[in-house]
């Protein structure tokens, strides 16, 4: 089956009127001309398909609202499309252990083992191919064990360590934090103070148990072959412990000092798409294009919003050394090598056939997961002879 008269985001170039020969779930051909037969590219540009590492979007699938829990097979179904519609073909789905959450509230650690598990048993019927990042909150002891139970299982895919105690890391400017958090909250800067207060007080642990959770964590990773990554890494300091530890990802670092320590010591550093996109992190921390124009932006990742990713690729592009082929391996081809995912993540002859169709507009007409299509806005569809024309449904889920 050949897609043809296309412009291709190859991995080191971008090829005008090229094509690609798909044969099951792999592509078998790449030409830079166009060829008889197949779909036509009416002007379109194919991406390979994105790799998101981090999106919290499940958890607010799963309660849109406070205490209003949806049914897993409905919340899936939901992000599995939306997904699928901004050109992700695989996506790890960042579900939390955090101190603090109590026993069956979202991020308690019986709640997100339950989502895990039910995630993991649901993938099958998916479009997109989901997987797990486990976020582990290092003031979390009691979630270590529960981890272990869920590496061993192999229930996990990914595992980050984050802290999210204000006065360090994503909130290390307490002022900003609280007049943040009144904002979203609708209360006054009294009542957030007296909120952060607490959680810092909640919070608060012996750094020799920080440190025990964290190098018993990084031990469980390695024991399972599963990527360890850091989160919101504000200093020097704190980026080289992870690198130590063993992470192959900084994610979000705060500052350039900690992003720039995250590159020297071969890690990849992820920042936001939305952070991208928009030229600033909401939250007043470093901007990923200013990361990028350092050198130090190796992975975009949905984080909130997947719709962002292709947006971002574009924002990048102009100040990329490689133009688009360089700010597209950001959503591909790193986070696939940070992963270990080397069946994806490129156009590339042998490797997987996911792909993301993208109209002159910049808009996502097609997806395609190993050669079959998982999304289309109707524009555009595969001749009918084609055995790769079903679209996956999660509707005969239970």
């Amino acid at each position: 089956m050949w897609l043809s008269d296309f412009t291709l985001v190859l991995p080191d170039r971008v090829v005008p009127n090229g094509s690609i020969r798909m044969e099951g779930a792999n592509i078998a051909e790449i030409t830079d001309h166009p060829v008889d037969g197949g779909l036509r590219g009416q002007r379109h540009t194919v991406f390979p398909g994105f790799i998101d590492m981090h999106g919290d979007m499940i958890e607010q699938e799963i309660e849109p609202r406070v205490n209003v829990d949806f049914p897993m097979q409905v919340a899936l179904h939901a992000l599995d499309a939306r997904l699928a519609a901004s050109g992700v073909t695989t996506a790890y789905a960042a579900v939390s252990f955090s101190r603090g959450a109590r026993e069956g509230e979202r991020r308690s650690f019986d709640h997100t083992s339950a989502v895990i598990r039910s995630l993991q048993s649901m993938r099958g019927a998916a479009r997109v191919d989901h997987r797990i990042h486990a976020r582990f909150d290092i003031t979390f002891d009691n979630a270590v064990t529960v981890l272990a139970q869920l590496l061993d299982d192999g229930q996990v895919d990914l595992v980050s360590l984050m802290d999210h105690t204000p006065g360090q890391g994503q909130y290390r400017n307490i002022e900003t934090h609280i007049r943040n958090k009144a904002a979203q909250h609708g209360i006054s800067e009294t009542e957030a103070r007296q909120i952060v207060a607490t959680n810092v007080a909640l919070r608060s642990r012996p750094q020799e148990v920080l440190l025990n959770n964290m190098q018993t964590v990084a031990r469980l990773c390695r024991d399972h072959g599963v990527a360890l990554a850091s989160h919101d890494d504000d200093t020097e300091a704190k980026a080289q412990l992870m690198a130590d530890l063993g992470a192959v990802i900084a994610e979000f670092p705060v500052t350039p000092e900690a992003a720039e320590a995250a590159i020297d010591r071969g890690m990849m550093v992820a920042m936001g798409a939305p952070n991208a996109m928009r030229g600033q992190s909401y939250s007043g921390n470093l901007s990923a294009r200013e990361a990028h124009a350092a050198g130090h932006l190796s992975i975009l990742a949905a984080d909130y919003h997947p719709a962002a990713i292709l947006p971002a690729i574009r924002a990048l592009a102009g100040q990329d050394p490689d133009g688009l082929a360089g700010a597209t391996r950001l959503a591909s081809a790193h986070p696939a090598r940070a992963l270990g995912l080397s069946d994806r993540g490129e156009i590339t002859i042998g490797r997987k056939a996911d792909l993301v169709v993208v109209n002159a507009s910049d808009r996502v007409v097609m997806t395609l997961r190993e050669g079959e299509v998982i999304y289309s806005d109707g524009s555009m569809s595969l001749p009918e002879a084609s055995a790769t024309t079903a679209v996956r449904e999660l509707s005969h889920i239970d």
